[in-house]
């Protein structure tokens, strides 16, 4: 997990930026919601929200602490509930899309990092396809409108006389990203998925490991993408390298479009897997046990992931926080001393483990 800092060190090109791989210069606060859809019978979806703090309103705990499926909960570092929301805003809005049968916690140091640098930042559960939920037969289709209810509620929110977020949301400013079959749901958001419509809000995407080839989009689909993309994935993730590959090949409108590769990470390099693990370990339930507690699924990936022989876990949640970082910065918020990051110099100069490839 990420260290408590509230200024991050920073680096200069076009003017000072702050280093997309420390903690920005905010804290970070944190609260939940529930939203429920009305016109889709209800549907009741969880959300997890991170967003920046300003330093008189910051505090030294105590922490968040992130529901692990209602079982446990693992402790942040580095946010704490309810503090008040920037007033430095309106602040660009984020959404957060889970892997498959995942949870919408697996990538808390992302969201932290992403809510220090100025992002609002929220993360449903996709009900039917959470570790506990498999009840969705179709979860494809529900992916894209989830993204855009909560894109509703967060309007909403900042449009609510007295509401924590009021003004804190800059409407004209949406980006999605997400890990697995949520990267999938992050290229829906402008390509279409699961037979729903691209969400015109929507501006600039991040994929990690996505599932985003032909099985789930189109040539045609990928032509239509104008938004400025990037895909990051482990060179150990074969099937999402292939990918990643068959995107950016028939992704020729996008305003930029770019291909990260760390060699030498798995499928969940990307997310938390290592923290959870351990602090299961650390409670001194071995994986035999992890069974019984739900979390079966974790034993594989755990073990994969988050030996001392396999490529660092702080290393790739480095990597992943500098690219998504930078990316959202420089496209969202037309930040260009974040050009510098996004380049195969760069890569080359300072990040062996990357091969960078942009159109």
């Amino acid at each position: 997990m990420l260290a408590v800092a509230a200024v991050a060190g920073s680096c200069s090109d076009d003017g000072v930026v702050d280093a997309p791989d420390e903690l920005g210069s905010f804290a970070v606060g944190h609260t939940m919601l529930t939203i429920v859809d009305a016109e889709r019978d209800d549907r009741e979806l969880r959300v997890d929200v991170w967003y920046p703090v300003d330093e008189a309103d910051a505090t030294d705990g105590p922490f968040s602490e992130y529901s692990l499926q209602g079982l446990f909960s693992l402790a942040s570092e580095v946010a704490v509930d309810d503090l008040p929301v920037s007033s430095a805003g309106p602040h660009p809005l984020l959404v957060f899309s889970h892997g498959f049968g995942g949870i919408n916690t697996q990538s808390t140091q992302l969201m932290e990092a992403l809510a220090s640098h100025g992002f609002v930042i929220a993360s449903p559960e996709h009900t039917g396809n959470t570790a506990l939920d498999s009840s969705d037969d179709v979860p494809a289709e529900k992916r894209v409108p989830d993204v855009a209810v909560v894109i509703d509620r967060m309007f909403e929110r900042s449009n609510t006389t007295g509401d924590a977020f009021e003004s804190r949301i800059d409407e004209a400013k949406v980006g999605v990203l997400g890990h697995s079959f949520g990267g999938s749901t992050a290229l829906g958001t402008v390509a279409g998925f699961g037979g729903a419509e691209p969400d015109p809000r929507v501006k600039v995407i991040g994929v990690i490991a996505g599932g985003v080839g032909s099985d789930n989009f189109s040539e045609e689909a990928l032509a239509t993408v104008t938004a400025p993309t990037i895909l990051l994935v482990g060179t150990l993730d074969q099937s999402a390298v292939e990918n990643h590959d068959y995107a950016f090949a028939n992704m020729p409108n996008a305003e930029a479009l770019f291909k990260v590769e760390i060699t030498g990470a798995n499928h969940t390099h990307f997310a938390d897997v290592c923290a959870i693990g351990d602090f299961l370990l650390d409670l001194g339930l071995s994986q035999d046990q992890w069974p019984g507690l739900g979390a079966e699924a974790l034993i594989q990936p755990y073990n994969d992931t988050c030996t001392e022989d396999v490529y660092p876990i702080a290393e790739a949640h480095r990597l992943q926080n500098l690219y998504m970082v930078a990316h959202f910065k420089r496209y969202l918020l037309e930040q260009r001393g974040y050009d510098r990051f996004l380049s195969s110099a760069y890569a080359q100069a300072n990040e062996p483990a990357v091969s960078f490839i942009t159109k």
